[in-house]
């Protein structure tokens, strides 16, 4: 199988559209609620082999992992949750910090009697990524983050006074009232500022996040995971403090984005990081260039 991986990939990278596109996940995956602390989240898990589990973050569900997970299946058995509070997992009045939601990520395991796990992440993914591989890291065998730092560690202080990021802040009863019925204005913000190429992220994939996100209490949730940074920056540095992660780290950052900077931020984390830069896209890597994001992770975890 691992000859004919390059092979497959091509094949499979060349079918890829010019731009992304939320896709069913294939038939050959099942999706389930799995009760986790307060919380249930909602999982979709296919394919055999090797375990590798996929944590999306704001502004997507698990839903955009499809691409990838449609690569892997054929040789891993891939796990795709919701965080809690988000896309189709339950509302959770608590654990929206990320030490917890890390702990989440092992109940989940857990629940699927898996023990170690590749791990892929994007963007507050990458926060909880590195809350459970700091928790549980004899249960990581390589980390694969992309396009977002880690509150309290590296450069932190400093990005987060960048005005891009003034939502870090936006939140509260008033503007949950007035985000309230434009939940599609508001995303579109952060797919239009944060790409290189607004068009990239098409109408119907808009659509669809944009109904997720107008749930009952889903806009409340997010707001939630910006709100647990602060929680969330003193948790990593006890984290930190007590030693850098060991296994294997796969840092992507978008060339319009956080680019090489990403190796060096999680090289705050991590002892062995590997740094790797996807050309002519945003912070979107999945929705803006696919097939090159896809084809660099596969080709780190094969």
């Amino acid at each position: 199988m691992r000859r004919a991986l390059p092979i497959i990939l091509a094949l499979i990278l060349v079918s890829f559209p010019a731009l992304a596109e939320v896709k069913p996940f294939p038939t050959g995956f099942k999706a389930e609620m799995i009760a986790i602390n307060d919380a249930k989240i909602y999982v979709r898990k296919g394919g055999n082999g090797p375990a590798v589990i996929m944590i999306h973050g704001f502004g997507d569900t698990g839903d955009m992992w499809e691409p990838l997970a449609t690569v892997m299946m054929g040789n891993h058995t891939v796990i795709v949750p919701d965080l809690r509070g988000m896309g189709l997992s339950s509302s959770a009045e608590h654990g929206y910090d990320k030490k917890t939601q890390g702990q989440d990520i092992g109940q989940i395991l857990d629940a699927l009697n898996v023990g170690k796990a590749d791990l892929v992440t994007h963007d507050i993914g990458n926060m909880v990524g590195y809350a459970f591989a700091a928790q549980y890291p004899d249960r990581v065998k390589r980390w694969v983050a992309m396009d977002a730092p880690l509150p309290g560690l590296g450069h932190w202080d400093e990005i987060i006074r960048s005005p891009a990021l003034w939502h870090f802040n936006f939140r509260g009863p008033d503007v949950e009232r007035l985000v309230a019925g434009r939940e599609r204005i508001y995303l579109d913000r952060f797919w239009n500022e944060l790409s290189a190429n607004p068009k990239a992220i098409d109408e119907a994939t808009r659509a669809h996040y944009a109904a997720l996100y107008s749930r009952p209490h889903a806009m409340h949730n997010a707001f939630e995971q910006f709100a647990a940074f602060s929680q969330d920056a003193i948790d990593n540095k006890s984290f930190a403090a007590k030693g850098k992660l060991a296994m294997p780290v796969l840092a992507i950052g978008a060339d319009h984005s956080f680019g090489p900077g990403m190796a060096a931020e999680l090289g705050f984390a991590a002892s062995n990081v590997t740094g790797k830069v996807i050309a002519n896209s945003g912070h979107w890597l999945m929705e803006e260039q696919p097939a090159a994001t896809v084809s660099a992770i596969v080709d780190y975890l094969k």
